[in-house]
C-alpha cells in the first residue's frame, strides 16, 4: 500500500461565524485539533495544515503536534490557492496520494481516512471522494497523478471540479455525517447539543 499524506485547509476567516471556527471547542479539543488528531491516528504523513487568516493563532494551537504549517498569503481569494500551496509542499515528499480535508467537519475520523485509502486501493481508481447529501465532497483523496491539476487551482476554485471532470475515476465513500459542517453559530450550538444528548 502506498504512502498517503493529508492537507487540512484552515485558512478561512470564518466570516459567517464571527470567530475562528477552527479554534472552537469540540470534545475538549478545537475542531482543528480534532481533525489533526484523527489524521495522526490514521498514520497520514506528511500532515500539512494550510493557514491564512490569523495564521499565528492557528499555528500556536498546533504547537504540540508534528504538523507542517504552510502559510497561504492569497487565502482571501479562496480555497483553490490553499490547496495548490499545500500540494506544492507535499509533492516534495514520497507520497503516492493526498487527502484534502477541512477543519469544520466534526464527524471526520481516522476510520474514515483509512476506509478511503482502502477503497481507492481496492477499486484501482485515482480518486476516493466522500458521498453525502446527494453530492461528492471532502474529505477527498487524490492519487499522485492528480497533483499537477491540484497545483493549478487558484481563487475560489476548489477540487470539486477535478472530481466532477473525472467521475469514471472516482470511488465514492459513504459518509452520511459529512453533511454536518460548522458554518454558523446555530450549526455549532446544534453540534454541542448533540454531544450532550449522545
Amino acid at each position: 500500500m502506498g504512502k498517503t499524506g493529508i492537507i487540512i485547509l484552515a485558512a478561512g476567516s470564518s466570516s459567517r461565524m464571527g470567530e475562528l471556527k477552527q479554534l472552537m471547542k469540540y470534545k475538549n479539543k478545537t475542531l482543528l485539533q480534532h481533525i489533526v488528531g484523527e489524521a495522526i491516528l490514521a498514520g497520514l504523513h506528511p500532515l500539512i495544515c494550510v493557514t491564512g487568516y490569523q495564521s499565528d493563532m492557528i499555528k500556536n494551537s498546533l504547537s504540540d503536534v508534528n504538523v507542517m504549517i504552510v502559510y497561504n498569503s492569497h487565502w482571501a481569494e479562496g480555497m483553490g490557492s490553499g490547496i495548490a500551496a499545500g500540494v506544492r509542499e507535499l509533492k516534495q515528499s514520497d507520497v503516492d496520494s493526498v487527502i484534502l480535508a477541512v477543519s469544520d467537519q466534526p464527524y471526520v475520523s481516522a476510520e474514515l481516512f483509512m476506509t478511503m485509502i482502502d477503497r481507492k486501493e481496492q477499486s484501482g481508481r485515482g480518486i476516493a471522494a466522500c458521498s453525502y447529501a446527494g453530492t461528492l465532497g471532502t474529505p477527498v483523496l487524490f492519487g499522485r497523478n492528480y497533483f499537477d491539476q491540484l497545483m493549478s487551482l487558484n481563487g475560489n476554485e476548489g477540487a470539486k471540479n477535478i472530481v466532477k471532470s473525472n467521475l469514471p475515476d472516482v470511488c465514492p465513500v459513504e459518509f452520511e455525517k459529512g453533511k454536518v459542517d460548522i458554518d454558523t453559530k446555530q450549526d455549532y450550538e446544534k453540534l454541542i447539543a448533540e454531544i450532550h444528548n449522545a
